[in-house]
């Protein structure tokens, strides 16, 4: 157990190895209600999400998710989260365990329509079945149709007698579901869900797993490899910042780095050798440290050690070599398009 933005969260609980090959192969379940929840009421509910996320909420349809970034006023993160569009005048946003209060407070405080904010990530209980198998073990425990929920979408519906926000996405890189019901059904909902899953080889899975899973399939993590001191362009998340519905906070800023040019662009590498580029590491060009590693561990699926990192976008050509420095030495590694891993499916 480790302490995790202010909770006592499970590391690994069989092991990190067997627990990513559990994801990877079949499934694994996932405690993840220290995620916040806030959501947005009221009849310019949608103006607030747009005026304060990046992404283009009024291109959702009811019952789809996106993924986004709520945004400074220089262009830079305050977070990265889901927004779930449940009707015009209610968004459900997902964001991360140790934002939430400052979230909470940056919409209130640039919330300039006719729309409430509420934190409520009290109110839920978040579980997250990830894994090839995740449809087969679920489906009996709901009379929802499963397969008929798209990827980033969702369903309400009751699982094991409880009623759930049911929607097809997570942080894995492999196909699942996540969880949003009463805190009350917690314990019984766990048990169900692991007795489901016996037959299957599903397993539990802590923070260690979390991490290779979501670094495999290059997705960021608040942070490390964004932050308020990083804009989308530089992360490598331009598809996320949809321009067209500006203006929205730090839209202007946004608008001249695109025009101006990055100081410096989010990589995958590998390493070439044994060594594990960790993050915090420096990376260096030519003897010349140019930047840092954001995150980095041996990858459990492609038997080899990977990481991201920032370098200058004249240095980040897939192909390019840079030098992770360990321990005052230069470690060789490689630029690799990301994602690491694609679901074969």
């Amino acid at each position: 157990m480790v302490n995790f933005g202010g909770w006592d969260m499970p590391l690994e609980y069989s092991g990190i190895l067997s627990e990513h090959d559990a994801v990877r192969t079949r499934a694994g379940l996932f405690d993840v209600s220290h995620m916040g929840e806030l959501e947005i009421i009221g009849p310019e509910a949608e103006k607030l999400v747009q005026w304060v996320s990046c992404n283009n909420a009024a291109k959702l349809v009811e019952g789809q998710i996106h993924y986004s970034g709520l945004m400074t006023s220089r262009g830079t993160f305050v977070d990265d989260l889901l927004v779930h569009k449940i009707s015009p005048t209610h968004f459900l946003l997902c964001v991360n365990a140790s934002n939430q209060d400052a979230d909470f407070a940056h919409i209130k405080a640039n919330n300039k329509f006719e729309a409430r904010v509420e934190n409520t990530g009290p109110r839920y209980t978040q579980l997250a079945i990830q894994g090839p198998q995740s449809v087969e073990i679920l489906q009996p425990l709901t009379h929802v149709d499963l397969p008929a929920i798209r990827y980033y979408h969702f369903a309400y519906g009751t699982v094991d007698g409880a009623v759930c926000l049911i929607a097809r996405t997570g942080y894995t890189g492999e196909d699942g579901f996540e969880l949003y019901f009463d805190p009350a059904h917690s314990e019984k909902m766990w048990h169900a869900l692991m007795e489901a899953g016996k037959p299957y080889g599903m397993i539990p899975c802590g923070l260690g797993a979390r991490n290779t899973l979501r670094l495999e399939a290059g997705m960021c993590l608040y942070g490390h490899e964004i932050d308020e001191k990083t804009t989308p362009w530089e992360a490598g998340l331009a598809w996320i910042c949809k321009m067209e519905k500006a203006p929205f906070l730090g839209s202007d800023v946004l608008a001249k780095q695109k025009q101006d040019g990055v100081p410096r662009k989010l990589v995958g590498f590998e390493m070439l050798d044994k060594r594990i580029g960790r993050d915090g590491y420096p990376v260096s060009i030519g003897g010349h440290e140019v930047g840092a590693v954001t995150s980095g561990c041996p990858s459990p699926s492609l038997k080899k050690n990977i990481g991201m990192a920032y370098v200058p976008p004249n240095s980040s050509a897939v192909g390019s070599e840079i030098g992770i420095n360990i321990r005052g030495q230069a470690a060789a590694a490689r630029i690799i398009p990301l994602p690491f891993y694609k679901r074969p499916h």
